[in-house]
C-alpha cells in the first residue's frame, strides 16, 4: 500500500511537468507564428520620399489656349539627387503644350484648378523622366 501511495503522488507531479512544458511549447509556436504573419503578411512599407537635387530652370513658353486666350508659362524642374544629370527641358516642355494648349482659360483660373492641373502635369513629367524629376514648379504662369 505504501508502494501504491507513493506512485498516486509522483504521478501528478510528473503530469504538472508535462503540463508546463506543453503550455510553453504553444505559447512559443504561438508567438512564432504570429511574428511570422505581421512580417511576411504585413503592407509593403512606405517607399522613402527621394532626396531633392539640383533645380533646373527652363525657358518660358506662350501657349494658344482653347478659347482665343494665351497663357505665358515657365517652369522649373526638381530633379532627385540620384539624376545622373541635369534632365533635359524639352520633354518637359512638350508634355506642358500638351497639356495646356486644349484647355479654356476658366479651366485654369483658380487655384484649386491650377494645382490639379500642376499636379496632372507632375505625374506626366515624373513618368517621362523615369522617377528623376520629384516636382514642377510654375515660375510663370500669366493668362491673357
Amino acid at each position: 500500500m505504501a508502494k501504491e501511495e507513493k506512485a498516486a503522488e509522483e504521478a501528478p507531479k510528473k503530469s504538472k511537468k508535462k503540463l508546463l512544458i506543453i503550455v510553453a511549447a504553444v505559447v512559443v509556436l504561438l508567438g512564432g507564428g504570429a511574428g511570422g504573419y505581421f512580417a511576411f503578411f504585413s503592407g509593403p512599407s512606405t517607399p522613402k520620399p527621394p532626396t531633392p537635387g539640383k533645380v533646373v530652370a527652363l525657358e518660358a513658353i506662350t501657349l494658344n489656349l482653347a478659347d482665343g486666350h494665351f497663357l505665358k508659362l515657365k517652369l522649373s524642374l526638381q530633379a532627385t539627387a540620384d539624376a545622373a544629370e541635369e534632365p533635359d527641358g524639352s520633354k518637359a516642355l512638350d508634355i506642358a503644350i500638351s497639356e495646356f494648349s486644349n484647355r479654356p482659360v476658366a479651366e485654369l483660373s483658380s487655384n484649386a484648378a491650377r494645382d490639379k492641373a500642376k499636379a496632372e502635369l507632375r505625374k506626366k513629367i515624373n513618368e517621362a523622366y523615369e522617377g528623376h524629376v520629384m516636382d514642377v514648379y510654375f515660375t510663370e504662369f500669366v493668362m491673357q
